[in-house]
């Protein structure tokens, strides 16, 4: 769709024609927009009001020191309502739906209401039913409503209204076109907006659907993917209230798209949410160093899961004859005693938490053998013998005038219940009994074990058995340096994890929900959305799954953009190994980013990626032709920073990026200061207003080359420059 077709800042549908059938003037349009305007803002002021009142309320709840733990829980609850309220500033209100039957909704960032007990609803928070036909009533299918209006506001001042009939009488393709059409021309920040105000049906559909299992989002560049993500997790928290109280988990591709997409959440209003990578899931493990693609294909396969449960099985204890020496004495628990407690440990337990069972189990076990013991002993003894014990007892202290009762060992030798649990207590305190239980079932280390499994060909053929010869000799002679951890290994370290155990109980620390679970491996989280989730390998599948046990889980990404060095070409290739065929796929097929000019260079590039998708429909033009200059070698640090400092002052306020092949960027960034300037993976999610494209022919030639170059292609809003290198850099370089 051509911009020139696109709603004017006016209000279509406000005074259309004349009583007498004429076309209104242009002074009548004017009237009757300042008159729409004039309406809002006086709408927009009294929910600004309502929104103060509240936020003040809250505050003054909030003053007094919470003095036990239940009011600690229910000012952090007031809290969050305080913060949310204070974040719903910019676009406080943002729509309205006029019904059919006549009744008027404003939707907006929060929902309030009246004032006074059982107030009417002021203001419907988009996330609420009631403010879906704002997103999905069309002509078609008006859902009740008559008539649908985008406002747009500027901090507390309404600055334009955009109407959009519901019963036929105009044909735009997009939920409210000029609404829409605005944002996407604003310039870049580098910072992720929210786009509450502007999302599209396809878009909606898939931010409400179900989370009752995988669902497998396949969009194009530009079709909103991670807005869709990220509003996904918004209404989900607001939907499903117990699912904050385990938070979501949010991960990325890399540092820098977390950072780009970290204000968007909380402008949201939603806190209880954990952004990561695959990379930074393992508190205290760092990665620090590259890797070959070889080995990062290797070890990314879905065998090295039964390949660890094998090899952490095989480090169990043997049940066996234990000999345990107490106070002096040797005490022998058969074999078939410790076979019994060690099947009852292990079962459905990691390794950790299996031995502190059976460790348990042998203190109860050991002090019951310690008194049966002593009971043999004693039944051995004559009965003359009681007489003497009972006058030496009496010795020993105890005189008529006592008022303690004599025990059953006092004089029989048998030990009560209570010197029983007694005996176990001062069993499972000894030290000596810690050392004996430490050798036969010792605590292991999840680094230390990866490091010798992957030194080890004879262990990785035995529990790997379908690595090839040469594989394995890859993955040992890697691992052999002993070298910080590759991206490839964070997976293996968090499945060995996982198979382990804590030592010890995890003690919850942070007074918020995304506090205590990002300090916790262990943690289960309510959800999980995945962005760029083509580029995920199978054992990183793993960690989500083990994360989200519930599968309750949003994947959304481009499988065409896949760079990494996994060998799917599918959605159900690149998640059969964890998910099996439960999934469900979903689709954004609508591009909105990236103009219409851009688009239309990426067919050949997607056929030579060896796509088979169709790719999506661009629906806006920037009316600027993407450009091309051929330069020389000796021209590239040149060229490339007067063509970068031309597309700055062209875009003055807005953002300006920089992708190139691996092998020119540090030359780039010496030249180029802080434009960011990335290969075609690292720019993955991000946006620019305009984007220079380096060396594009050397980008293709790069491993899974031509998906790279689908991806820099794209990133743009409004222009695209490409310098093509001339075979003699192309030469030398190589």
């Amino acid at each position: 769709m051509h911009r020139k077709s696109a709603p004017s800042n006016g209000t279509d549908g406000i005074g259309e024609v004349t009583p007498d059938g004429q076309l209104p003037t242009a002074t009548a349009e004017a009237a009757a927009r300042r008159s729409a305007v004039a309406e809002e803002q006086a709408f927009l002021d009294l929910a600004t009001a309502r929104r103060d009142r509240l936020a003040d309320h809250l505050q003054a709840e909030l003053s007094p020191e919470a003095l036990d733990a239940l009011e600690q829980a229910r000012q952090r609850m007031l809290r969050q309502q305080y913060d949310e309220l204070r974040r719903a500033d910019d676009g406080l209100v943002f729509g309205r739906l006029d019904g059919l039957d006549g009744t008027v909704r404003h939707v907006g960032r929060v929902g309030l209401r009246d004032d006074g007990e059982g107030g009417e609803p002021l203001l419907v928070d988009w996330r609420a039913p009631a403010a879906r036909p704002f997103y999905t009533a069309t002509a078609v299918d008006p859902q009740g409503q008559a008539r649908r209006r985008h406002i747009r506001t500027m901090g507390s001042t309404v600055v334009g209204v955009d109407d959009e009939p519901l019963d036929g009488s105009t044909t735009a393709e997009l939920v409210g076109e000029g609404a829409l059409l605005a944002a996407l021309d604003q310039r870049r920040t580098g910072r992720m907006s929210t786009a509450i105000s502007t999302l599209q049906r396809e878009q909606d559909d898939i931010i409400r659907a179900e989370a009752t299992g995988p669902l497998i989002v396949q969009g194009g560049p530009g079709t909103g993917k991670t807005v869709v993500a990220l509003h996904r997790v918004a209404y989900l928290l607001f939907t499903h209230r117990k699912m904050a109280e385990q938070a979501v988990l949010v991960l990325g591709p890399s540092p820098r798209f977390l950072r780009y997409i970290a204000q968007v959440l909380p402008a949201l209003g939603e806190t209880a949410v954990v952004s990561a990578t695959c990379d930074t899931l393992l508190t205290g493990i760092h990665v620090g160093r590259d890797e070959s693609r070889l080995l990062a294909e290797i070890k990314g396969r879905a065998l090295w899961q039964p390949a660890l449960e094998g090899y952490v099985a095989s480090l169990l204890p043997r049940p066996r004859d234990l000999k345990v020496r107490w106070e002096g004495e040797f005490y022998v628990i058969s074999a078939a005693t410790v076979a019994q407690a060690f099947t009852s440990a292990v079962q459905g337990r990691p390794y950790h938490r299996a031995r502190a069972v059976f460790t348990e189990q042998l203190h109860h076990i050991l002090a019951d053998v310690v008194a049966e013991q002593r009971e043999a002993l004693m039944d051995e003894m004559e009965e003359g013998f009681e007489d003497i014990l009972a006058r030496v007892d009496r010795d020993m202290g105890r005189d008529q005038h006592s008022t303690r009762t004599s025990t059953g060992s006092d004089v029989d030798g048998l030990l009560s219940e209570e010197e029983v649990e007694q005996l176990r207590c001062r069993i499972a305190e000894d030290a000596t009994i810690a050392r004996f239980i430490e050798a036969w079932w010792p605590t292991l280390d999840a680094e230390a074990l990866l490091g010798d499994l992957l030194t080890d060909r004879v262990l990785l053929a035995r529990f790997a058995p379908q690595l090839s010869p040469e594989e394995i000799t890859a993955v040992a002679a890697d691992a052999a340096e002993r070298a910080p951890w590759a991206s490839s290994d964070i997976p293996l370290l968090d499945a060995l994890a996982d198979l382990l155990g804590e030592v010890g109980a995890p003690q919850p620390q942070g007074e918020f929900v995304a506090d205590r679970a990002r300090r916790q491996r262990g943690w289960v989280y309510g959800h999980v959305v995945i962005d760029e989730a083509q580029e995920l390998s199978e054992m990183q599948w793993h960690m989500v799954l083990r994360r989200c046990p519930s599968r309750s889980i949003t994947a959304v990404g481009d499988i065409d953009q896949a760079e990494a060095a996994h060998r799917h070409t599918s959605w159900a290739q690149a998640v059969r190994a964890v998910f099996g065929d439960r999934w469900t796929a979903a689709q954004l097929t609508i591009c909105y980013r990236t103009p219409r000019e851009v688009m239309d260079l990426t067919e050949p590039v997607l056929k030579r990626a060896g796509s088979h998708n169709t790719p999506p429909r661009a629906v806006r033009s920037s009316g600027i032709a993407p450009w091309e200059l051929t330069i020389t070698p000796a021209e590239l640090a040149g060229a490339a920073a007067e063509a970068v400092r031309q597309l700055q002052q062209r875009w003055h306020g807005g953002t300006v990026g920089v992708i190139a092949p691996a092998d020119h960027i540090a030359t780039l960034q010496a030249v180029l200061g802080d434009v960011p300037v990335l290969t075609a993976t690292q720019s993955k999610g991000l946006e620019w207003d305009a984007t220079l494209l380096i060396d594009p022919q050397g980008i293709a030639a790069e491993p899974r080359g031509w998906n790279g170059l689908y991806v820099a292609l794209t990133r743009c809003t409004q222009e695209l420059g490409q310098l093509t290198l001339t075979q003699q850099l192309r030469g030398s370089a190589a």
